[in-house]
């Protein structure tokens, strides 16, 4: 059994060490590519998301989300050759579930947040060795409609619209600051 904990501790030593093989310079190129990737993702899937409640709601605006968010995140992924995802520790679609180290990095956030600490993006390199880029979404106000408070900011009917397109959704209960989930994308090695 000794040898098999002092195995396992040479190996996580090992992989912790190869968690800082990026240099300072990587890191603020890496910070600046996942701001910008972040941002121009962001503005798109708001700028769309937008129009939907403009041109009909909630009613509208749910289905859109449900069927085109991912297809629209894909395209910019594309664009820029990297992975790119939104999560939280509470998801409204399952398949945005966050991994093991994306909930390391959410539980950080949410930690920081409580404290009042500044949040800022972080880079390191994942499992696979490729770098990684995290960054946190706070929410915003025009976001409660859908993600605060049930009978408060969220009505029963869109509820009741949510929970019929996502029905494990646990995405609500939020208030304006909160941090709703991170930005996580993946890059491939240079």
């Amino acid at each position: 059994m000794k040898k098999v904990m002092s195995f396992l501790g040479v190996v996580l030593f090992l992989f912790s060490s190869c968690q800082n093989d990026l240099s300072e310079n990587d890191k603020k190129e890496y910070i600046a590519k996942g701001k910008e990737i972040a941002k121009e993702t962001g503005s798109h899937l708001s700028g769309q998301l937008t129009k939907q409640m403009k041109e009909g709601g909630v009613i509208i605006a749910v289905p859109f989300c449900n069927t085109m968010a991912m297809p629209l995140t894909d395209e910019i992924s594309e664009k820029y050759s990297a992975s790119i995802k939104r999560t939280s520790l509470k998801v409204r679609n399952e398949k945005n579930s966050p991994s093991v180290e994306e909930t390391r990095i959410l539980k950080q956030y949410k930690n920081l947040l409580n404290t009042n600490e500044k949040l800022t993006p972080i880079v390191e390199l994942d499992l696979s060795g490729n770098p990684h880029f995290y960054a946190p979404i706070l929410l915003q106000q025009k976001c409660l409609t859908c993600h605060g408070e049930i009978g408060i900011n969220v009505t029963s009917k869109t509820d009741s619209i949510i929970e019929s397109y996502y029905p494990n959704d646990i995405a609500t209960g939020f208030k304006e600051g909160d941090l709703r989930g991170i930005w996580s994308i993946a890059f491939k090695s240079d």
